[in-house]
């Protein structure tokens, strides 16, 4: 929920405080650049030592950071509490991730809840900060920190009641904290994964971007069309990741992840050539359904291509698949001043074909418990 909030809280910094696009992209980069460049930093911290208080610490710090950006008096001041949220953030996610993980074992569609559970609540975002800023202004930004303290004390309640349940959620730790998997780091193979994340970033965050824009100025519908348009390619890919996470399940985990790129790109070509509105809004629906039926798959990958660095791999697959198609969006933008929203959308249709490419190479890797004999001494620490 606080990573949708920061986008939609730049229009009434705008509004209030009269910035310029150019200040609000550099707020907007505060959130989502350095973001995805701490997170695998954090990952890695949560591989040496899991670290699990950093899900509360993370979320309220995104809550803070969000709450002082209301009530700062300067834009330097404004720009710390972003970044301040944005390592928030960063720090929720790795270990996150791995607990996720952690309770749902190989289950796709157990992290295919925890994925969309994301896309909700930054669904909800732009409602929640509208309703409280639109009502009470910048001032107001304090009641949005409501939802993370009321989930911290939940937090607080879980864990005691959790343990006199039995549950005891550990994972073996040689002595070094790393964990004592028996099976080496597939770095080959995560490469090859993080060159398909590559290739889903860019078109993802482009067409968010400017899906609303293209309908309305090369389709010429209304700015109500162009609203429903990124509505439900938001709505369509909570849909998609759901289903990604049951296809893994019966199907194996790569039959979602070829299948979302190949339905994918005929769909972009469809968003983007499309004669009108209607075969738009059609080709924007399984659009977002194919890009994220790999989004859960994408994810257990990692963390299986590199079993003993887990949070490492959770950290560089979900920071890339929100950094590169950010860093990439002033040079895409200078296309679409230059040549057009269809150019844009035309050429990031060949960044999602190189990804296509890379994703029909990956492979499955299935890890199975090594014999007892060649495990290491380990001790179990409780999550």
């Amino acid at each position: 929920m606080y990573q949708g909030a920061v986008p939609a809280l730049l229009p009434f910094l705008m509004s209030e405080r009269h910035y310029s696009y150019a200040a609000v992209s550099g707020i907007a980069l505060a959130a989502t650049g350095l973001s995805s460049v701490v997170q695998p930093v954090f990952g890695m911290l949560v591989d040496r030592n899991h670290r699990g208080w950093l899900i509360p610490a993370g979320f309220l710090a995104a809550a803070g950071g969000l709450t002082a950006a209301g009530l700062a008096d300067s834009y330097p001041l404004t720009w710390l509490c972003v970044a301040l949220a944005g390592i928030g953030m960063a720090a929720y996610h790795p270990p996150a991730t791995n607990q996720a993980r952690a309770a749902g074992g190989q289950s796709q569609q157990a992290m295919s809840l925890f994925s969309v559970g994301g896309t909700i609540g930054a669904s909800l975002a732009p409602a929640l900060v509208t309703l409280v800023v639109g009502s009470l202004g910048l001032s107001g930004t304090g009641l949005l920190a409501i939802p993370a303290l009321v989930m911290a004390g939940l937090w607080a309640v879980q864990g005691p009641w959790m343990r006199r349940r039995g549950h005891t959620p550990a994972v073996p730790l040689v002595s070094g904290g790393r964990a004592a998997t028996g099976h080496r780091d597939d770095w080959g193979a995560f490469g090859r994964l993080v060159a398909v994340t590559v290739g889903w970033s860019i078109p993802y965050v482009t067409v968010t971007s400017m899906l609303s824009l293209h309908v309305q100025r090369d389709l010429h519908a209304s700015q109500a069309a162009g609203a429903a348009a990124l509505t439900s390619f938001t709505l369509a890919g909570a849909a998609g990741t759901l289903l990604g996470g049951w296809l893994g399940d019966r199907q194996g985990r790569l039959f979602p992840v070829r299948a979302g790129y190949l339905l994918a790109v005929p769909a972009l070509a469809g968003v983007a050539f499309a004669p009108n509105f209607a075969v738009a809004e059609v080709a924007t629906v399984v659009y977002g359904l194919a890009m994220f039926l790999p989004f859960a798959p994408q994810v257990t990958l990692a963390q299986d291509y590199l079993p003993n660095r887990p949070g490492t791999a959770s950290g560089l697959t979900l920071g890339l698949a929100m950094s590169v198609g950010g860093l990439a969006s002033p040079l895409l933008g200078w296309i679409a001043d230059a040549h057009g929203l269809r150019v844009v959308l035309g050429t990031v249709l060949a960044v999602l074909l190189a990804g296509l490419v890379f994703a029909v190479r990956l492979r499955d890797r299935v890890l199975t418990a090594p014999p007892a004999a060649e495990r290491e001494p380990v001790e179990s620490r409780v999550l």
